[in-house]
Order: structure tokens, then C-alpha cells, then sequence
């Protein structure tokens, strides 16, 4: 009797853990619907007007009103002068990119690069803002491919890291002909990782059977719920090794100078250290490189926005909540 109650008291917190687990993410998909904008397509920001912006409030508590009102006018004299003879200076586009496990930001990317190609002549220059700690091997390819396109038309591409660019992350940052990192940005994790539980022996202590019928066979290599074998065990450690000469190939055409050898060892180094090993090319945050941009060039902010469907929204909530 008393190894009933041990068991119905287990059985009560799994299902209590699981409802909790049903709440959170059902919270989550409604806040973030109510975040969400119910309009959907390409926004384009002047970011010079927004740095003009946020000096003239500074300018205006420490200048005094009269003094700020007689510099604001002389720019804006500037300005329309500028404006009738026209500008020749060169453009900055930039890109936002925050990553996920399933790289879905990947979606909105694409449609950033055809448009900004579509505007963009061969004196302009992309800039992305790569805050990513990686995930799956096809979903970031596709990514890194979205930002290839950007060389590929002739366009010079530079990738900031302010915070992370791990393994898929990294993946896509090291095809940009510049990479700038912030002194503590995690950088490199250059491997490839494969792991899930197994309850076969589990279910066979509680007298359930699990059957699974493949045509191939290596079809599944490993599995949940059966016994898992040597064979599938080096089968799918192979298939991580072809992944990972795939990774360090990728590397070693966009970024000839790096030692392959030393920095794919899985391990991640912080920006100072990814400089020594030529990771980067140089420590910078994305805040300090806009702002002497802006000195001779025109910034524009690209962002494009999709409504998503319930079930991506519950999927983000469970890998948001996954992340907490």
C-alpha cells in the first residue's frame, strides 16, 4: 500500500509539473500576441535622425533652450541644403538577427536581404546585428546563406556581436567580410552536439514494450524509448563528424587566416580572446561603429515583421521557456 501512494504521489507531481509547464506556455504565446503588431511587412528607420534625436535632448538640458533653438535651426538650414543638391553620401543598411534554436528569424532575414539587394547599389554596406547561440545545423545554414547573398551581390558585410555567436551563430558570422565583437561577447563553439534521454530501461522495468519498424538501416540511429545499439551509437557519431567538417570548411573559406585546428574543439572564447585567435577582426560594440558611421553615411534600419501562426507562437513560448 505504501508503494502505491509513492507511486500515485509521483504520478500527481509529474502531472502537476506538466500542467504548470501547459500554463506558462499558454501565457507567454497570449502575452506575446498582445506584443505583437497586427500589421505585418517591411519597416525602414533612419537611424541618423533617431542619434539627431536623442543628441537634441541631451543638447537641450545642458545648452539651455535659446542656445539649442539657434543651433536646431542652423541645422535645419544644413539640411535643406543637403536635401536640394542632393546627398551623395554612402548608405549603411541594418540588419537585426536574433537567434533561436531553430533559427526562425531566418524568415524575416531573407525578405531584409531581397529588399535591401533590390535598393542597395555596390557602394552600400550591410551591417548585422548577430545575437545567436546556435541550434540547428539546416535551419542556420540557410541563415548563413541568406547573408552570403549580400557578398555575392557585391556588397560589403559586416556582422556585430555584442552578446553571443555560438556554433550556428558563429556559422553565420564568419562569412562577413568584417566581424566586430564586444570585449565579453561569447564567441566560437565550433563542434556539433547530439544528445536525448533514454527510458527504454524504464519502460522495461514497468513491463512496457516499445516496438519501431524502419525500412533502412540506419533509418534511426538512436531512439527514446528503445535500446539503442554500439552500431547506431558510431553510426550517428559519424554523421556529427560530417557535420562538423562541414562547419570547419565553411570556416576555412571565409576565413583563411583562422588555425582551423585550434579553435574547433567545441570550445567558446570571449572577444578579447577571439581576436588573438583571429575570430574577429576587431573589438568594437555595435553601438560605438553606428555612431562613427553616422558621421558620413546614411543608416537605415531594416527590420521586417510576420504575423506567426499559433502554432509557432506555442513552439517560441516552449523554447522561450526552455531558455529561462
Amino acid at each position: 500500500m505504501a508503494e502505491f501512494f509513492t507511486d500515485y504521489s509521483l504520478f500527481l507531481a509529474e502531472l502537476l509539473t506538466f500542467a504548470v509547464i501547459v500554463v506558462v506556455i499558454v501565457v507567454l504565446v497570449i502575452s506575446s500576441s498582445k506584443r505583437v503588431s497586427q500589421q505585418d511587412g517591411l519597416t525602414v528607420e533612419h537611424l541618423n535622425k533617431r542619434y539627431e534625436s536623442l543628441g537634441d535632448t541631451v543638447r537641450r538640458a545642458v545648452e539651455g533652450s535659446q542656445r539649442f533653438k539657434q543651433a536646431a535651426k542652423e541645422r535645419r538650414k544644413q539640411r535643406k541644403r543637403q536635401d536640394k543638391k542632393g546627398s551623395d553620401r554612402k548608405r549603411i543598411f541594418v540588419i537585426d538577427f536574433k537567434g533561436d534554436i531553430r533559427a526562425s528569424a531566418t524568415a524575416s532575414l531573407r525578405e531584409e536581404v531581397s529588399a535591401i539587394l533590390a535598393a542597395a547599389d555596390s557602394h552600400d554596406r550591410v551591417l548585422v546585428r548577430l545575437e545567436n547561440p546556435g541550434g540547428t545545423v539546416h535551419e542556420h545554414g540557410l541563415a548563413a546563406s541568406q547573408l552570403l547573398r549580400v557578398k555575392q551581390h557585391g556588397l560589403q558585410l559586416t556582422v556585430a556581436v555584442d552578446k553571443v555567436a555560438a556554433s550556428g551563430g558563429y556559422l553565420m558570422a564568419c562569412v562577413a567580410d568584417e566581424i566586430i565583437a564586444a570585449p565579453f561577447a561569447i564567441i566560437g563553439s565550433i563542434g556539433v552536439i547530439a544528445q536525448l534521454p533514454n527510458f527504454h530501461r524504464f519502460l522495461e522495468a514497468k513491463g512496457v514494450d516499445f516496438e519501431q519498424v524502419t525500412a533502412g538501416r540506419y533509418k534511426r540511429t538512436l531512439t527514446l524509448f528503445g535500446e539503442n545499439t554500439e552500431e547506431g551509437r558510431e553510426k550517428l557519431k559519424e554523421e556529427l563528424e560530417d557535420v562538423h567538417q562541414l562547419f570547419k570548411r565553411q570556416i576555412g573559406e571565409h576565413r583563411g587566416q583562422v588555425d582551423i585546428d585550434k579553435v574547433s574543439t567545441g570550445e567558446h572564447w570571449y572577444g578579447v580572446k577571439a581576436l588573438e585567435l583571429d575570430l574577429i577582426d576587431r573589438i568594437s560594440t555595435s553601438d560605438d561603429f553606428l555612431l562613427e558611421a553616422a558621421a558620413d553615411h546614411d543608416l537605415y534600419s531594416v527590420s521586417y515583421k510576420r504575423r506567426r501562426s499559433l502554432p509557432e507562437r506555442v513552439m517560441s513560448g516552449a523554447e522561450s521557456l526552455l531558455s529561462r
